[in-house]
This record gives C-alpha cells, structure tokens and sequence, in this order.
C-alpha cells in the first residue's frame, strides 16, 4: 500500500509558517497584502473568492477586493490593474480568470508587475522561474508540487523525474523548478513514443496530462513516488485525477490522491507568495 501524500499536513505547516512570517512582517509596520480583481460575477470565481477572503484573514494576510462588471472596458481594467502596481501598501495581485471574452487576456497579464504576481501569470514571472532569477513566482499549482515533495521528504537532487504535461502552468515550469533543485527531469507529452515505457524509468512521476485516469499501472514501477496534478470529473460528478489511482496505488510508493492531495496547497502556496512579496518590498525600503 502506498503511502498518501495528503495535502491537509503540508496546508497546516505552510500555514504555520506563513503566520509566523506575517506577523514578524507586522511588527515591522508592514501588512503584507492581496489584491483580489475580478470581473463578473461567475459562480466559480465567486465561491473562490469567498474562500480567499477566509483563508487570507487566517494567516494574516488583509485582501482588498476590486469588484468590476462583466462589461468592464479592457482600458478600465488595465487602469485598475496599474493603479494597483503603483499601490504600495498592496503587495500580491489574483486576477480572476478566464476574463471576460471581450479582454484581451495577455494584454491584462502584461500589465500586471511581476513582482506583485503571486499567481504566476506573467511572462516575467515565468522568465523569473526559468532564469533561476528569482524575479516574479512560479504558477501556484507547480510549486505546490514542490511544497508537497518537500514536506514528505522526497529528495529531489540526483531524482530522475518524470513530468507528464508541458503547458505554462505546470509542465514547463516544474521541470525548471525540479531542474534547480538538481533532479534529472524529462518532459513526456501528447507525441512522446513509448511513454509508459520512458515514465517506468522514474523515481518520480508528475502528472499533469488534462485527462482523467489516463496514467495505469503499466505506467509505473514498484516504489515510485506519484504526484498526480489533474482535476477532472468523471459521470457523477466526481473528482478524479490524471492517475487510476485504483491500478496505481498497490504499485506506488508514495500517491498524492485527488481530492485531497496537490490541489489543496495551491491557494496556501498563494498566501505563501504574498508573504514573500512583502518581505521582498520590505527589503528594498
């Protein structure tokens, strides 16, 4: 039986340590702060948004909402977004997406600072996270893949990793942030040959394919460690992952589930990014 990687343990002690930091921050004169843009009012977005607000105010963290209509011009938007970057009580920015389909999404995203993109969105962040510059954050849910590996002990340097998904979100980025850390990563994708023969190789397999139980037993070997990234929901409605978590668990080592696992860190990842974000502001003063 493989032993479940659960997201509540890292949740509690990233928490813990956000805490801490935000009120050593205080004592300093600085609260460290979030923006929330949005525009619109979807279900999703708003369920989210209720959830930040709390989770904000448990480590510390003050949120400021900047409520816009669906019909938000891109001008009015983009003005918003800059008048927050030169807002300097106001340290992280979560911008709300998808936009609305008359906003030009990359056009928001190159407004936004990287330096108060604690969400990754930035071609600046993302450069940040490939130069090792240290200049902007990574995208929430790769670093939580990172969170998760450190707090359960999994050694990274001198790892051969397998990451399965190449997008801007995950794929990319966490093979430059395991790259860092001196694992030995390959990226699989929709054209690798023999797939499930090149991710039998790993010590450590992510995945991040998009698609529900894709990734079998015949993908991986005896002790691997799993991360499994996905979100998808199957006929009635449940939450599954990329991973057939029933074929590969009896294989594993160690399985991050779905629910519970990686995805449950990313928003503490995110409270994490705007401590950090203060911290840096607070050092350039």
């Amino acid at each position: 039986m493989a032993k479940l990687l659960k997201g509540a343990e890292v949740v509690s002690a990233l928490n813990r340590k956000i805490l801490e930091e935000t009120n050593a921050l205080k004592a300093q004169g600085v609260v460290p702060t979030l923006a929330l843009v949005r525009a619109g009012e979807r279900a999703d977005d708003l369920a989210y948004e209720r959830g930040a607000m709390k989770r904000v105010g448990n480590v510390g963290i003050e949120g400021k909402q900047f409520i816009l209509p669906a019909d938000v011009s891109q001008t009015e938007l983009i003005g918003t977004i800059r008048r927050i970057n030169a807002d300097e009580t106001i340290h992280g920015v979560l911008i709300f997406r998808p936009l609305p389909k008359h906003i030009d999404d990359g056009a928001v995203r190159a407004a936004l600072l990287p330096e108060k993109d604690v969400d990754g969105i930035t071609e600046g962040s993302l450069a940040g996270v490939f130069a090792g510059t240290g200049r902007g954050f990574p995208p929430c849910t790769a670093q939580a893949c990172i969170e998760t590996l450190d707090y359960y002990g999994v050694e990274l340097q001198g790892k051969n990793v397998v990451v399965i998904g190449r997008s801007l979100v995950i794929g990319k980025p966490v093979a430059m942030m395991l790259l860092q850390r001196n694992a030995t990563v390959t990226i699989c994708h929709t054209k690798t040959k023999n797939m499930a023969e090149v991710t039998r190789q790993a010590d450590i397999l992510i995945v991040a394919a998009g698609r529900a139980g894709v990734i079998g037993a015949d993908y991986v070997s005896a002790g691997q460690t799993v991360i499994d990234v996905g979100i998808n929901f199957n006929e009635t409605g449940g939450m599954v992952g990329d991973v057939d978590f029933g074929a590969v668990e009896p294989i594993a080592g160690a399985i991050s589930p779905v629910p519970g696992g990686v995805g449950t860190v990313t928003t503490s990842v995110l409270m994490n990014h705007v401590a950090e974000a203060a911290r840096r502001a607070a050092r350039v003063k």
